[in-house]
């Protein structure tokens, strides 16, 4: 529980500082003069009162900052005004803790709800918070006044009231055994429905041979009482009267019922009114119909228990019956007809810890409707609080049973709350400015419906500690023409300047001018020149300064880094980055660390590079890494992965069992195929290829790379190379050899069988030669080929 409370406090603070941080540094914006003026803007904001804080040019207001732009300043902690709020509990009596047949307690002596009085010291903008703790108390008293309409159309209803009295006493003792009983009656004002009629009429008013009672507004019958029996004795003596309008003057009566506390006798117990009728209701207004003009003045009017002005004032208003039921802790309930209940339920929505239930039409479950009616109100509480001073606000966080937490105006309730539950509401109460001229201003807190309540004193924080400190006259401010406090001096009416050097009417002349201007321009344009002295002008982001003599230096136009003014190591001051220590640069963007560069065997960058703005430069271009520690083409890096290459992609080698722990620190991509692996001119780093084999002789191929992100990362074709393995040779080589041994037979047998073909062709050749016969003569067509010519000289020589 006090875990849940803690949050809850912290997430209302976070939420009630968390609007001023939307509309930029409110400190600066409020322009303060003097640190009363400065804490009174926000709570975030200090004031510093250091004499020699201020830079040339820079006003007063300026010292008036967020806290840690004070200190990035140069403000020391010491010199910074910072008041805080505070609170104090001042009575704290614990719940009571009481079961029912325990000893009877007194009903002041009973306590529900806790811390019972504090007093808070309020800073503008920061909230207070507290624990509100409520408890229902077991065996709570009760009072309950039975307010009836007695018009005609009631008769049979206040037949069965008559014995309401012991009935409802009986049944009460199940909650609580101090419970006491009273009785009411209204009919209408006189002047209303008999304006014309005649007075025998007024005696009895009802028709026929009915005998009823002269109408009146209200009856107090009978003061609360614990003696049922007298009840139902006085109530049985009552007659019912009458009046011509539905509308009844119900309102009247629970004027007086709510402020006639002595004549009613209320207890400071839990009080309950009930509200029967089965009619509508006037309210403010429409006594004029009886020329009745004067507002109802909600005191009580009571002369021998009968309500004496109700010719004199009007009916009340709702809202007047509101307030008023509130402030004496009433809780109503309607007890109204079917016919009625859309218009009551309406009027319920209306005023707070009320409830509405349905009348039968001769009152007979009057008991059990009064019985659901207190359950329903009393397992819910609601928190309000009287006016707020002006500039003062209220939040509530509700922690209700279950661990329910709502916030906002949920915050101000919980509900199904049993006897002896407790719930806890978190209030902060935060004050803007300084409400009331810093007088002390007294607010309460009570749960609706109860008359306990909590009592808080609020203390507002409007002026520095520094300020009782204040010299008036002092010589400090120019010839003591102002109070020197918190550091600077609070000028005299009609006096200006750093030091109050000026009149107010000599601000604005053309010598003073004259000693503002660098060059042809006053104040830079930066600037108004005030008593000679330049006073720079404020930027619409109060980040943004101008300052110096003549308001030329600003701290916004200095070198950016990241998008960040000074690489956000550094401030702007006169337009020049002043770095942070470990940091240098135009724009304060280059680290003097050195542990960046710092390699796993204490060198800088491995003895390979220099750092800079702690970056290793490897001054050999093989070598990467932050610090200049892989070299992916260089001889051994193959190797060097192989086995964790292996393991990570086809569960094998040598490191397969402690693969996880060994060989995470690359990233690993599986490719297809060896025409996916990267080449060394597609990418802009080195990437290393390697080759390497298994022990079963196939091979794997993957590129080793570290990239431009430092990372490292290997790209593995996902199947291995494999080559024939030995067990298959023997199978191929009997394979080869059979096929040899066959293809040797079949050439034989097909040579065998060419030997036996020739030789029956040839013997059958020579066969046909030894039979064949030749005819022997002459063809006669033959002429020989030989043609012989004798040479006619020839002489045989």
């Amino acid at each position: 529980m006090d875990l849940k409370l803690l949050l809850i406090s912290t997430l209302l603070g976070v939420f009630c500082y968390g609007s001023a941080q939307k509309e930029g540094n409110e400190c600066i914006n409020a322009n303060a003069k003097y640190c009363g003026e400065c804490i009174q803007a926000g709570a975030k904001c200090g004031w510093c009162t250091d004499p020699d804080f201020l830079k040339q040019g820079e006003t007063v207001s300026t010292r008036c900052d967020e806290l840690q732009s004070l200190r990035k300043r140069g403000c020391a902690e010491a010199m910074i005004e910072n008041p805080r709020g505070g609170q104090r509990i001042l009575k704290n009596k614990m719940v009571t803790n009481r079961n029912k047949g325990a000893e009877k307690l007194r009903p002041e002596d009973i306590t529900q709800i806790q811390p019972q009085k504090l007093s808070l010291t309020l800073r503008s903008g920061e909230p207070q918070s507290f624990n509100l703790k409520f408890k229902r108390a077991e065996d709570y008293p009760i009072d309950l006044y039975y307010l009836m309409d007695l018009s005609y159309s009631m008769k049979d209803d206040l037949e069965n009231v008559k014995n309401l009295g012991t009935s409802l006493m009986l049944e009460m003792s199940k909650i609580t055994s101090d419970f006491r009983i009273g009785f009411g009656s209204f009919v209408e004002k006189t002047v209303m429905p008999y304006i014309s009629t005649t007075p025998a009429k007024l005696l009895n008013p009802c028709t026929g041979d009915q005998n009823c009672t002269s109408p009146f507004s209200y009856k107090n019958v009978l003061k609360l009482t614990s003696d049922g029996s007298k009840f139902n004795t006085l109530v049985g003596q009552q007659h019912i009267s009458g009046n011509l309008d539905s509308p009844e003057g119900g309102f009247d009566a629970i004027m007086q019922v709510a402020v006639c506390g002595e004549q009613i006798g209320w207890r400071n117990v839990t009080r309950l009114l009930v509200f029967s009728t089965d009619a509508g209701f006037h309210f403010a207004g429409d006594g004029k119909l009886g020329g009745i003009v004067l507002p109802n003045d909600g005191k009580c009017h009571l002369e021998n228990n009968i309500y004496t002005m109700s010719h004199y004032y009007d009916y009340p208003s709702i809202a007047h019956l509101v307030q008023k039921l509130s402030d004496n802790n009433i809780q109503t309930i309607f007890a109204v007809t079917e016919e009625f209940q859309p218009v009551y339920k309406e009027l319920k929505n209306l005023i707070p810890k009320s409830a509405v239930g349905t009348l039968s039409a001769n009152s007979s479950n009057v008991i059990n409707l009064i019985i659901d009616a207190y359950n329903s109100l009393s397992s819910e509480v609601i928190l309000e609080n009287s006016k707020l001073p002006e500039g003062v606000t209220i939040a509530y966080t509700s922690l209700c049973k279950n661990g329910v937490v709502s916030e906002g105006e949920s915050g101000r309730k919980c509900s199904n709350i049993s006897i002896g539950d407790e719930v806890t509401f978190t209030i902060g109460v935060t004050a803007k400015g300084c409400p009331k001229q810093g007088k002390s201003e007294t607010i309460k807190i009570k749960p609706l419906g109860f008359t306990e309540e909590v009592e808080i004193t609020l203390n507002f924080i409007c002026e520095c500690e520094c300020h009782k400190d204040g010299i008036k006259n002092s010589n400090r401010c120019h010839f003591g023409n102002g109070t020197y406090e918190c550091g600077a001096c609070k000028c005299n009416e009609g006096r200006v300047g750093r030091q109050c050097e000026c009149s107010s009417n000599e601000v604005a002349t053309e010598d003073m001018d004259r000693t503002c201007r660098n060059g042809t321009d006053i104040c830079s344009n930066n600037g108004d020149c005030v008593c000679g002295t330049c006073e720079c002008k404020k930027r619409e982001n109060p980040e943004e300064r101008y300052s110096g003599q003549y308001c030329e230096c600003d701290n916004f136009n200095c070198d950016r880094s990241g998008n960040k003014l000074c690489g956000g190591h550094g401030r702007c001051e006169c337009r020049v980055c002043i770095c942070d220590p470990m940091w240098s640069g135009s724009a304060c963007d280059c680290s003097l660390d050195t542990s960046t560069c710092l390699a796993s065997n204490k060198q800088i960058c491995n003895g390979r590079g220099k750092c800079e703005c702690g970056i290793c430069k490897c001054t050999n271009p093989k070598f990467q890494g932050p610090t200049c520690e892989t070299c992916p083409t260089c001889p051994g890096v193959c190797a060097e992965h192989k086995e964790c290459v292996q393991c990570r992609t086809f569960g094998t080698g040598e490191k397969k069992d402690t693969c996880e722990r060994d060989c995470s620190y690359f990233n690993l991509i599986k490719v297809k195929d060896r025409e996916k692996l990267p080449q060394p001119n597609d990418a802009t780093f080195p990437v290393m290829h390697c080759k390497e084999r298994d022990a079963n002789d196939c091979w794997f191929y993957y590129t080793y790379a570290v990239n431009n992100n430092t990372e490292k990362e290997v790209h593995v074709v996902d199947t291995l190379d494999c080559p024939a393995g030995p067990d298959i040779i023997p199978i191929v080589a009997g394979v080869v050899a059979g096929i040899v041994l066959i293809g040797l037979a079949l050439l034989l047998i097909w040579k065998l069988l060419m030997i036996i073909h020739d030789r029956r062709e040839f013997a059958k050749f020579e066969k046909e030669k030894m039979n064949a016969k030749w005819d022997t003569g002459e063809n006669p067509i033959y002429k020989s080929a030989v043609t012989t010519v004798v040479n006619p000289k020839y002489e045989g020589k």
